[in-house]
C-alpha cells in the first residue's frame, strides 16, 4: 500500500496499529471469562467452557489441549493442578474456540443486514512531536458495511490477515488521507 507508515513514531507520535485496536474492541465483544486462569473459578469456567459438547471437545483438541478426559476430570475434581505449559494450552484453547464461537454471532451483529456499524477514529497521539512535525488529525467516522473477511482473520488470529482486510475493506474508504489512520489511539464501536 502506498500510504503504509514505514517508520511510526520516529519524532515521538504514539499509538497502535488499527487492526489491533480493532481485535481489542472485538474481543471485548466477544466478552471473554474475566477470572484470571491461575485462580481455580477461572481454570473451572475454561475447561467447563472447553469440554461442554463434543465440538468443544474437537475445536479444544485442535487448538492445542490434547491431555485425556481422565486428566480434564482430575483437573476439575481439584484432585491435581495443571503445568504451567498446561494453563498456557487452556488459555490458548479457550480463546481460540470463544472467538470461533462468537464470530458468526458478531458477524451479524456488526453487518446489521447490510447497514453496517458506525466506526470512530481516534488520531495518534502527537502530544511529544515537535511542532513543526505534526500533522493536522482530526476525529473521524466511517460506516462500516462489510465486516466478513475482518471477523475471519480475527476469529483464525491472524494479525496480517486481520491488517489486510482491515486496511481494504474499511480503512481506504477514508478517502486520499487513509494512511493517516494506519496508526491510532483507539478505535470504537458499539455494535
Amino acid at each position: 500500500m502506498p500510504e503504509r507508515n514505514i517508520d511510526f513514531g520516529a519524532f515521538g507520535a504514539r499509538g497502535i496499529k488499527g487492526h489491533e485496536a480493532v481485535a481489542r474492541q472485538l474481543d471485548a465483544l466477544a466478552n471473554f471469562i474475566s477470572t484470571p486462569i491461575t485462580q481455580r473459578r477461572g481454570l473451572l469456567a475454561r475447561l467447563h467452557y472447553l469440554i461442554r459438547t463434543d465440538h468443544a471437545r474437537a475445536a479444544a483438541r485442535e487448538a492445542g489441549l490434547t491431555v485425556t478426559d481422565r486428566t480434564v476430570r482430575t483437573w476439575l475434581d481439584g484432585r491435581r493442578t495443571p503445568s504451567k505449559k498446561n494453563l498456557e494450552r487452556i488459555e490458548a484453547a479457550y480463546y481460540t474456540v470463544r472467538r470461533r464461537n462468537v464470530a458468526r454471532y458478531l458477524l451479524d451483529r456488526l453487518n446489521k443486514q447490510g447497514r453496517g456499524t458506525r466506526v470512530e477514529f481516534h488520531p495518534l497521539n502527537q502530544s511529544q512531536v515537535p511542532r513543526p512535525r505534526q500533522r493536522e488529525l482530526s476525529f473521524r467516522t466511517l460506516n462500516v458495511r462489510h465486516w466478513d473477511r475482518i471477523v475471519e482473520a480475527w476469529a483464525a488470529d491472524d494479525g496480517e490477515a486481520l491488517d489486510d482486510a482491515w486496511v481494504s475493506d474499511a480503512v481506504v474508504d477514508l478517502g486520499s488521507e487513509w494512511g493517516q489512520y494506519e496508526y491510532v489511539s483507539n478505535i470504537g464501536f458499539a455494535a
